[in-house]
């Protein structure tokens, strides 16, 4: 059966505070007319705290609602178009960008303009951590310490440039952690990890970490970097990136619709890029949860 064509109206939401945001509002709204798309209105929020109503007002305006931002302002929305009819739609203007590249979007804006303008209708899954829903991916471990204490404008200015400077220098302050997993048969795993990933989607950092894991898969990852050794993660990190045979032997995976998740010492989470929670949690799947604009097949 063939799903229905993506809205040709919708309002566009910028946050202004996102690395590229101010810069290419008026680029994208521009862009987006000259597609085809309808803007019934087309707003820069410039503080954070109208982010929530902003969003809650659109989505009961419009057919289709195009956030415009980091990861993070995508994952923070994501709840206001749980069971609404409203398409989400995405303009990446983060630094990773990780939920976009999840779709297999490219992240310039022109690319974005397309798939709002001319792709097709796709219905994903989302994660759920202790009730709280995000697009893409959570991390604990040496992730969540560099997204809580990275300086704003060192990631404004330099991005993931600025990422890997302080990841370096975050690395000095960081210890591994006693990892447990609780599956859904109710069997209990235990590893020494120095980073795990609670996937939705691929991408993670703005790097394809969980090769496994689709949007539409069903099912909740948690994918570890197992050991202790810092060393051992950063080789994870560079065979991934560099798709090294090995990549696969430096990472273990647990999946499932329901997972707890503990830690020891407690970790603190990032989610897409924000920290917002914190061990003990209980992680799993909302199939289906909502309808977005996605590249054509």
């Amino acid at each position: 059966m063939t799903s229905k064509p993506l809205p040709k109206q919708a309002i566009l939401i910028v946050n202004a505070m996102s690395r590229r945001g101010a810069d290419v509002f008026d680029e994208a709204r521009a862009k987006l007319e000259l597609a085809g798309v309808e803007l019934i209105d087309a707003i820069a929020v410039n503080k954070p705290d109208q982010m929530d109503r902003t969003v809650i007002d659109a989505v009961a305006r419009a057919p289709m609602v195009i956030i415009g931002g980091g990861d993070g302002s995508l994952s923070s929305t994501i709840d206001h178009f749980v069971g609404k009819d409203t398409v989400f739609a995405i303009l990446p203007l983060g630094t990773a960008n990780s939920f976009a590249k999840s779709m297999g979007m490219a992240t310039d804006v022109d690319s974005a303009v397309d798939v709002i303008a001319n792709g097709r209708r796709r219905r994903i899954d989302l994660g759920v951590i202790d009730g709280d829903y995000f697009v893409n991916a959570a991390a604990l471990g040496l992730s969540p310490l560099i997204a809580d204490t990275v300086p704003h404008q060192l990631k404004r200015w330099l991005g993931m440039v600025g990422y890997l400077i302080w990841a370096v220098r975050s690395a000095f302050h960081f210890r591994p952690f006693r990892l447990r997993v609780t599956l859904d048969d109710g069997s209990l795993v235990k590893a020494w990890a120095t980073e795990a990933r609670i996937a939705n989607g691929t991408h993670h950092g703005g790097v394809e970490l969980v090769e496994s894991q689709a949007v539409d898969s069903g099912e909740i990852v948690i994918q570890a970097v197992t050991g202790k050794s810092l060393f051992g993660l950063a080789w994870s990190w560079f065979a991934t990136l560099f798709k090294l045979r090995s990549r696969g032997q430096t990472t273990t995976e647990w999946r499932g619709k329901t997972l707890r998740l503990e830690a020891r010492p407690r970790q603190k989470i990032s989610v897409d890029g924000e920290i917002a929670a914190k061990t003990p949690v209980t992680v799993c799947i909302a199939k289906g949860a909502m309808e977005v604009a996605a590249p054509r097949e």
